[in-house]
């Protein structure tokens, strides 16, 4: 087996569930039209996520990846580093900067 130098570091489960919230929030989506997307039979569970309790099944985050047009290593957020934090508030810069220039073009 070939060695590698590349460290593994696990999943940030608090950053991730605040990561799957502003994504799933800011794409207009409700924790209903979840639970109905992925045809769950309650809402408990996206609940759980949000909070950082379980992560998504891989069904699942292969779903919300389709869902909100990214890939699924864009909704996890590891212990190593800040990448995530950093993707969801370029993410959140984007969508203010939209509404932005919708209000001023209607005021204009």
């Amino acid at each position: 087996m070939k060695e590698s130098n590349e460290v593994y570091t696990n999943i940030n489960l608090i950053r991730t569930g605040e990561n799957l919230k502003l994504r799933i929030t800011s794409a207009g989506y409700s924790v209903k039209d979840i639970q109905h997307f992925l045809k769950l039979s309650c809402p408990q569970p996206v609940y759980r996520w949000y909070k950082g309790q379980i992560l998504p099944s891989v069904d699942h985050l292969y779903a919300l990846s389709k869902l909100l047009h990214c890939h699924m290593e864009d909704l996890l957020c590891s212990e190593k580093n800040d990448i995530c934090n950093n993707e969801a508030l370029s993410f959140q810069k984007k969508r203010l900067y939209r509404y932005w220039l919708l209000f001023k073009n209607k005021a204009a």
